[in-house]
């Protein structure tokens, strides 16, 4: 096996990394400019993007200690999987706020995506798996 030169790696990287990812002054130039051209609060928008995300991790912790440590899936548990739960939603709506768009038409949109992959109105692995196309 050879060994790798994480110095040259760390190189690679940068040159494969846009410019708004390398530098402060790009990054938030785009923003202002993202802002700008689209009327989305791009500040917003981050806060839902993180925020999310990291909520999301924190209700993927405590399923994982439940699943795979050996701790309790107690009411205690739950209670702070459900407070997890409201965090992702409120973050959730911010980002709705910042695209402006209803949450309404956001589940709408879903479950009819849904309901065109899952025709029958049940779960199908084949259908899960083979998507047509635009099925995101």
């Amino acid at each position: 096996m050879s060994n790798v030169d994480l110095n040259k790696y760390k190189d690679f990287v940068e040159a494969v990394t846009s410019a708004d990812s390398n530098d402060t002054k790009s990054f938030t130039e785009r923003l202002t400019a993202l802002d700008t051209e689209t009327g989305v609060n791009m500040s917003l928008l981050l806060t839902g993007a993180i925020g999310m995300s990291s909520e999301g991790g924190e209700f993927a912790e405590i399923v994982k200690k439940c699943v795979f440590q050996g701790k309790e899936l107690s009411a205690d548990n739950i209670d702070h999987l459900k407070s997890e739960l409201g965090d992702i939603a409120w973050y959730w709506i911010n980002s709705c706020r910042a695209i402006g768009v209803d949450p309404n038409d956001v589940i709408a949109g879903n479950v009819n995506k849904l309901k065109k992959r899952y025709i029958g109105g049940e779960f199908d692995v084949f259908a899960s798996e083979n998507r047509a196309e635009g099925d995101r």
